[in-house]
């Protein structure tokens, strides 16, 4: 089973006879302990066109040290990155092939750098034993592979320990400083071995047309670029089941399917339709994971919310079997479609889209002009959707309408926030007035959805002889939360859709 760990470090030029200053003299540290010298030898592995490095990924296999096996760090921030570990093994664990996927694909992962280091160790210790960091020498030899160039350094690393307040590095650098010593250019050994030894990783190619700056073509596909890269991006977080990952990658989907549908003036639809449709596929293969979470936080909360007496039956306990259940079939589900022939084809499918866009002849013209009325557009339609279904009567069918009113509203927001580089303030302003419009649709559909879940766990309960108090109590809540959406919505769109707000896109 791979662990994680959160890597805080700096990195500093040296030589072997570069002397340390007295570290004791750092506020908070006691003591400096020499854990003297190990032999670290580890194997880097990329794509032959170095793809990892090119996002700043670090793949390894390494022997010696404490840590022995296979390694793959993902940066955070700058000096920031987790470090993912697995057993040491002659294979690349199944669950890294997995990490890597999105940016893998097809291609075979090689060994590209060699290093061999001798490692001098020392703790820095506060006053109670606490180890604050860990501070080694690092004498590297590097070799490029497979063709043999060699490099080699010294430099300083100062690792913090877990749970320490990360301001005890600028304090070791300031004494570092003092005594001066450097940083480092390099953010990483690797990034150092390959651009002593050969060819630096370059960034994937963007496309050559349009080449013209300030067209349309170039302001679309500067976005649809963005979200293509997010997706490539979220894929290893959802696999790691981090915070909000799921939520963000059906967003970049999203905003990618919307892009094509609102600039369809830019991008050749009959082109971009099959895209859509297959990104349609994959946020709704993640939303099964992401509606439930959603239903899930708001049923808790709302039973949290409740009086104890009004609490009738095991209402809690029916919850958290039913999340457990659904979270588990959930995330299963997401995985599946991650791993599957099919979502490799898609990513295959925007990079040569990408490559190679179909722009039309709106493309070549200013941006300005069209993205504003691409907006425009799309807010119109807002607001048709939004006025037929005021104009039902409340029940099932207005539901329905103020559900479809929402993705409109999406829609909207989209187009907004990818025409802000070139619109400015105006589409600014706009896209937050829409996104008050989709919240509250928002929350008018999440009450919908509980409701259903409500009913469904009134009937169970009293099915087995329970009491359905709570689960009615509940779902007249809901009633109300979607009955006050409804009565908010004019004066939300009021503010949406004021004149000056949609004049301002076309100065």
């Amino acid at each position: 089973m791979a662990e994680t760990k959160r890597e805080i470090e700096r990195k500093y030029e040296a030589t072997g006879d570069t002397p340390l200053p007295d570290l004791t003299r750092v506020s908070g540290v006691s003591e400096v302990v020499d854990r003297g010298v190990m032999e670290l030898d580890a194997v880097y592995y990329d794509t032959p066109d170095l793809r990892l490095a090119a996002d700043a990924l670090t793949l390894r296999r390494r022997t010696g040290g404490s840590d022995a096996g296979w390694h793959v760090k993902f940066p955070v921030a700058a000096g920031v990155r987790d470090e993912i570990r697995a057993p040491l093994s002659d294979t690349l664990p199944g669950e890294f092939a997995g990490l890597l996927r999105s940016r893998v694909r097809h291609r075979e992962v090689v060994p590209v750098v060699r290093l061999r280091s001798a490692r001098d160790v020392r703790h820095l210790l506060a006053a109670d034993g606490t180890l604050l960091a860990e501070l080694s020498v690092d004498t590297v030899h590097a070799e490029r592979l497979p063709s043999g160039e060699v490099a080699g350094w010294t430099e300083i690393e100062v690792e913090l320990a877990d749970d320490i307040d990360p301001a005890l590095l600028d304090a070791v650098e300031k004494r570092l400083r003092k005594a001066g010593i450097r940083p480092s250019a390099a953010p990483s050994k690797l990034a150092r071995a390959l651009a002593e030894t050969g060819p630096e990783p370059e960034p994937a190619p963007r496309p050559g047309k349009p080449a013209k700056p300030g067209s349309a073509g170039a302001a679309v596909l500067a976005y649809v670029w963005e979200q293509a890269d997010a997706i490539v991006t979220l894929d290893p977080a959802v696999r790691r089941d981090l915070p909000d990952a799921v939520h963000q990658l059906r967003v970049a989907c999203r905003r990618m399917r919307s892009a094509f549908k609102t600039y369809r003036k830019v991008l050749d639809r009959d082109v971009t339709d099959p895209v859509g449709e297959e990104l349609k596929w994959l946020a709704g293969e993640l939303g099964v994971a992401r509606d439930q979470e959603v239903l899930d936080a708001r049923l808790r909360a709302r039973v949290a919310d409740l009086p104890r007496t009004l609490v009738l039956g095991p209402v809690m306990a029916r919850l958290r079997r039913r999340d457990a259940a659904l979270a588990r079939s959930a995330r299963h589900q997401a995985l599946a479609a991650l791993d599957s022939a099919r979502y490799l084809a898609l990513l295959d499918t925007l990079a040569a889209l990408l490559a190679d866009p179909p722009l039309r002849k709106g493309a070549r013209r200013d941006a300005h002009a069209v993205l504003a009325r691409a907006v425009h557009k799309d807010h119109d339609r807002l607001g048709g959707r939004i006025e037929h279904a005021l104009s039902l009567d409340p029940g099932h069918e207005r539901d329905l309408a103020l559900h479809e009113a929402r993705k409109a509203a999406k829609r909207a927001r989209y187009a907004a926030d990818a025409a802000r580089p070139t619109l400015g303030k105006p589409a600014k302003r706009l896209a937050k007035r829409v996104k008050a419009v989709q919240s509250l649709l928002g929350e008018h559909q999440d009450a919908v959805v509980a409701r259903a879940a409500l009913r469904e766990f009134g009937i169970k309960a009293h099915g087995v002889g329970e009491s359905a108090f709570t689960w009615g109590l509940l779902y007249g809540r809901e009633e109300a939360a979607a009955a006050a959406a409804e009565r908010e919505l004019p004066e939300v769109w009021a503010r949406a859709s004021a004149p000056e707000l949609t004049a301002a896109l076309s100065r």
